[in-house]
């Protein structure tokens, strides 16, 4: 069936794949993955959920009321859960004032130029902890309020009204705003909560012409499109045939004839066959994960890393054993788990139509874990039945994002107190007993136990050590690396953080990484050597220019896009072309946005095309003026080219919006420097390392700067700020040498040389 445009867009469009572009499966190159089905199957077409429903009644009504079937709706009486009955709201001292007309739910509030206009709500967002609210603008865009409703029971503290962002007011001219670039629907929901969507953003125009097959999750979202299904229904056919398709692209079969069983009793429990492939998981994933889309095209059955850009465990993401920091969703904290690891799939604990949980409460985790062993307070230490008792309390802490959707972490890990004294992470102990502290939580469960907690995730020190680039760190993150029993988002992670003091042993276990069974390792490692001297990068990259994952391949064409062609392997430039053709496609795929123009401006700039590249850059503030990075990496294109003198109206102009930005005051400090403006470029060098403070690179460039001036004493001080935060930044250590070496004080000297040799060791 046809995609059905969404009302106000007019035109249905597709991004079609690239002509030639292949995925070579060469296993001397890479691991082969799961075959997908939509090799034999090309034709399939979507039918829609009705036609499912015919003969899956069972699974349809399953499905009807789950927040899947209710992710997105017309805005309706029977939608819309919100109070419209003339309920204001007021935030950041705008009064917003929510009515009915005529059967339209209407909005009063703040548009993008700070003004009050009166908007209709479109379509209702989502059911449960909260809705949120589509609006209509010109272009096909739909922007999703940031006042929601909360629809939690009254007694739970809901049904109210409340805002997404309450700490602080947000304007018309922030990208955050309800009408900026960070909440469209065309670009930041719509390929989650609808099936089959395609975006369809015109470039040129400015303007989305967004489908979709259905509007909210339906069947063919996750078990892909329906038609040669229902032609195998209808077919009078031998259905029993043994090894029959049944006209589906994907079997999500990989609990089918499978049990858990016991060691002993009160046992270790254990699966009956090993799973042998992530259908199940990849499929959850693609919404249940912190990603990035890069082919719309989606085939099911196909790797994840074919259409999405998975996030590793990131600073801003992550704490440094793996707990969720930020907004991740499940997948890859799921990752991280010893239950991924020994063959669990998301359906062994939650039903996938519903969705909710196989069982209630603590017997979800007992089908498979015996109750003597675990549902005993000689397990738990906790009075029965309370919060301590319960396995998720423990297992599965829970953060609160949205100010009222709380999610529990997936990593089901043993919680760690004694990494809360020395990394600082949280831990579930002081989670419940938040009046006590880390050490007394870390004793309790030393003395319950007889040791420390040991657990599955071993790696929360490397990765600590790496963001510290600590004298250990390269030794505990190659010790990751090496490490195949750890989970590959770990190792993948482990390789990210590895800088350039990596030793000899190091690079040769990156180099085996790239030709890693995970994806996820094989693109760190990819990335890893991207610094590398470009002889050295095309004879270990190019073979990955034919990675099995896209996701692989792009990132091998980016870390290639400088290196002459002369030096690449013979036949390898044509794979470095169809790998860079992809690269630029999954860019323009989100042309939307400004980081993607941002993305093709690097690329431009690696091959010295400085044209496109200046295009791109302006390209991208155009879709956001305050988009930061675009102005920054316009002036040093300026700079690259010789034209210092156009890039400061470029970022003064971004520092209208973003006065406090210390990215933006480093690099017009850096323009003045560069123009012999010296002392007056200390004013922005220093805002910048006062404002970011946590980039010791704003201190040492500020550092610098006063001791041209003869301001040396200032810039030890501004050094040893930045060494109390990076006790080993090499920058300030070494800078620090040589002005204590040109004071005449030797020894002072030594003690940073001291520093030093630690790194190098």
């Amino acid at each position: 069936m046809a995609c059905t445009p969404i009302r106000l867009a007019a035109v249905a469009s597709s991004i079609a794949a690239l002509a030639g572009v292949t995925s070579c499966r060469d296993a001397r190159r890479s691991p082969a993955p799961e075959p997908a089905r939509a090799a034999a199957l090309p034709a399939a077409t979507f039918v829609g959920e009705a036609a499912c429903a015919a003969c899956h009644g069972r699974e349809a009504a399953a499905w009807t009321g789950s927040h899947h079937q209710l992710a997105m709706q017309p805005a309706s009486t029977a939608a819309v859960l919100g109070d419209f009955d003339g309920a204001r709201f007021v935030h950041g001292g705008v009064e917003s004032r929510f009515s009915r007309r005529d059967g339209r739910f209407l909005v009063r509030t703040d548009g993008p130029d700070d003004a009050l206009h009166t908007y209709e709500v479109t379509h209702a967002f989502g059911v449960a902890p909260l809705q949120q609210y589509l609006v209509a603008f010109p272009g096909g865009r739909y922007q999703a309020l940031e006042i929601a409703w909360d629809s939690r029971p009254a007694r739970d503290g809901g049904q109210r009204w409340f805002h997404l962002y309450p700490g602080a007011p947000i304007t018309g001219r922030d990208p955050l705003h309800w009408t900026g670039v960070a909440e469209s629907w065309n670009f930041m929901c719509a390929d989650c909560h609808s099936t089959n969507v395609r975006k369809a953003y015109d470039v040129e125009t400015g303007r989305y012409a967004t489908t979709f097959a259905e509007m909210s999750v339906t069947c063919e979202a996750c078990h892909g499109p329906g038609s040669l299904h229902v032609a195998w229904a209808s077919a009078r056919e031998d259905r029993r045939a043994p090894g029959h398709d049944h006209g589906l692209l994907i079997d999500l079969d990989e609990r089918a004839g499978v049990s858990w069983t016991r060691d002993a009793p009160g046992g270790k429990p254990h699966r009956s066959s090993p799973r042998q492939s992530d259908r199940e998981i990849e499929m959850c994933a693609r919404c249940h994960a912190r990603r990035g889309l890069i082919h719309e095209d989606h085939v099911h059955g196909q790797p994840l890393g074919d259409d999405y850009r998975v996030a590793l465990l990131d600073e801003d993401l992550y704490f440094p054993d793996g707990q969720v920091k930020g907004e991740v969703y499940e997948y890859v904290s799921f990752l991280q788990s010893r239950m991924y690891a020994e063959g669990v799939t998301c359906s062994d604990c939650h039903d996938p139509h519903r969705p909710s949980l196989r069982a209630w409460g603590d017997h979800v985790c007992l089908k498979c874990h015996a109750a003597e062993s675990y549902f005993t307070p000689r397990h738990h230490f906790h009075r029965p039945a309370s919060t301590g008792a319960r396995c998720v309390g423990c297992h599965m802490p829970a953060a609160t994002f949205m100010v009222v959707d709380s999610r529990r972490d997936h990593s089901l890990r043993v919680p760690r107190p004694d990494l809360s004294v020395t990394l600082g992470v949280p831990n579930a102990c002081n989670g419940c007993h938040a009046d006590r502290s880390a050490v007394w939580a870390a004793r309790t469960v030393d003395r319950w136990y007889g040791h420390a907690p040991f657990g599955f995730q071993r790696f929360a020190p490397a990765l600590a050590a790496g963001a510290q680039q600590t004298p250990e760190a390269p030794a505990l993150l190659a010790a990751v690396v090496a490490d195949r029993g750890q989970p590959a988002i770990a190792r993948a992670s482990a390789l990210a953080r590895m800088d350039d003091r990596t030793t000899p042993a190091t690079l040769g276990l990156a180099r085996e990484a790239l030709g890693d069974p995970s994806a996820l390792v094989r693109r760190a490692a990819v990335r890893l050597f991207a610094r590398a001297d470009p002889a050295l990068r095309a004879r270990l990259l190019a073979p990955r220019l034919g990675d099995a994952e896209r996701v692989v391949r792009v990132e091998a064409a980016q870390a290639l896009a400088d290196v002459p062609a002369a030096l690449l392997p013979p036949g390898d430039g044509a794979a470095l072309e169809r790998a860079t053709a992809e690269l630029v496609a999954v860019q323009q795929l989100g042309a939307d946005r400004p980081e993607s123009h941002l993305n093709l401006a690097v690329l431009y700039t690696s091959q010295q095309r400085f044209g496109p590249a200046e295009a791109e850059l302006r390209r991208a503030l155009v879709l956001d003026p305050a988009f930061v990075p675009a102005a920054v990496n316009l002036a040093d294109l300026y700079r690259v080219t010789g034209r210092d003198r156009d890039a400061e109206p470029v970022l003064r102009a971004a520092l209208r919006r973003a006065p406090r930005d210390p990215a933006l005051l480093h690099a017009l400090g850096l323009v003045m420097v560069r123009e012999k403006r010296t002392r007056e470029s200390i004013a922005w060098l220093g805002a910048a390392a006062r404002l970011g403070a946590s980039n010791p690179r704003y201190g040492y460039v500020y550092a610098v700067a006063l001791h041209d001036v003869g301001r040396t004493g200032e810039a030890e001080g501004v050094l040893e700020d930045v060494l109390r935060r990076r006790p080993y930044d090499r920058d300030a250590l070494t800078t620090l040498v040589g002005f204590r070496r040109e004071a005449g004080d030797t020894r002072g000297a030594q003690r940073y040389v001291e520093r030093l040799r630690a790194l190098d060791q």
